[in-house]
């Protein structure tokens, strides 16, 4: 057989359609839920890689969701060696290059995909359809749109895997459908339990600098008066504002949280000293942020939304 004869009954064999496909069991609202729910409670040992402008990562992670507090263990496995651990709601990063450890409370969030609160409270604001089925890491999917409907947020493509229901590969998109950045499993075991030996740091961090960060205050007194945000995209609210202390310093800075129930934006206050005020846009892969000035402040807004929306929100800034 000729190599094009070879090649034109490969290519008719990825293109045929998948034998015996079904429709899908749920609608794409009901299948987000239900990934919402699977990234928590089950337990899972994979490898994925995160793709972000040119650069590309590669990670494991492990999970354990069904022994009360979630736990998981972070390992990046090229570039900078370094670890994440979590249990319930601390975290401990490890860096051994620079022989330091942090250790902070935070809210817990999955680091493969940005979980949605409730499909039902911004229906008005991202149309969610199937999109499709295909395969990641050699498992069944049914693909998930979620888009924006206004251009101060990003879109969401999700391929949730069919047995687990766990999201295997995610990309941010932006309103143009081009993927901003990428999450994929190249590997993953869906497990009964996880040993305790599997989460623990594989590295004892002794010699290191231990940093703790200040347990947050909720809703304590804003520093100079009280700080808030009078514009925001349609739909976002404040989801929680905590006063917090910089780990080098011991400053304290007001952090505020905006959410929509997808995408979240935190706008941060910290009086300023000597140091060199951040003004103006940044951005890395889908994280956006913007920087001003306003009363010897910093004011900070960052988030995974496009850089109108920071700008703008920076921008409303005032204080009471």
């Amino acid at each position: 057989m000729s190599r094009r004869g070879a090649g034109l009954i490969l290519l008719g064999f990825l293109s045929m359609p998948a034998l015996g496909a079904e429709p899908a069991p749920l609608q794409a609202p009901e299948l987000v839920n239900r990934m919402s729910q699977a990234v928590r409670t089950t337990n899972y040992d994979g490898v994925f890689i995160y793709r972000h402008e040119s650069q590309t990562d590669s990670m494991r992670l492990i999970h354990r969701g069904t022994s009360g507090a979630e736990q998981e263990r972070l390992i990046s496995l090229t570039g900078i060696p370094r670890e994440v651990i979590r249990n319930g709601d601390t975290v401990t990063c490890i860096y051994p290059e620079d022989q330091a450890v942090m250790v902070a409370k935070t809210k817990p969030r999955s680091y493969v995909v940005q979980l949605p609160e409730s499909t039902e409270s911004y229906a008005k604001n991202y149309l969610f359809t199937l999109a499709g089925e295909d395969r990641v890491a050699g498992r069944d999917t049914w693909v998930v749109s979620i888009r924006p409907l206004d251009v101060y947020r990003y879109g969401y493509q999700m391929w949730i895997d069919k047995e687990s229901f766990l999201p295997l590969k995610t990309e941010l998109r932006s309103r143009s459908g081009t993927a901003i950045e990428e999450v994929m499993f190249t590997q993953i075991k869906v497990l009964p339990e996880i040993p305790e030996e599997q989460l623990q740091p594989g590295i004892a961090g002794q010699g290191f600098t231990w940093f703790h960060a200040a347990a947050a205050e909720e809703r304590g007194p804003a520093i100079g008066g009280k700080w808030r945000v009078t514009w925001m995209p349609e739909g976002f609210r404040i989801s929680h504002h905590e006063r917090q202390s910089l780990v080098a310093s011991g400053d304290p800075v007001d952090h505020l949280v905006y959410t929509d129930g997808v995408a979240s934006v935190s706008v941060f206050v910290e009086r300023m000293h000597d140091a060199a005020p951040q003004v103006g846009p940044r951005r890395i892969g889908g994280i956006s942020a913007f920087g001003k000035l306003e009363q010897g402040h910093q004011i900070t807004a960052v988030g995974e939304v496009p850089p109108a929306t920071v700008q703008r929100m920076a921008n409303s800034v005032v204080s009471d």
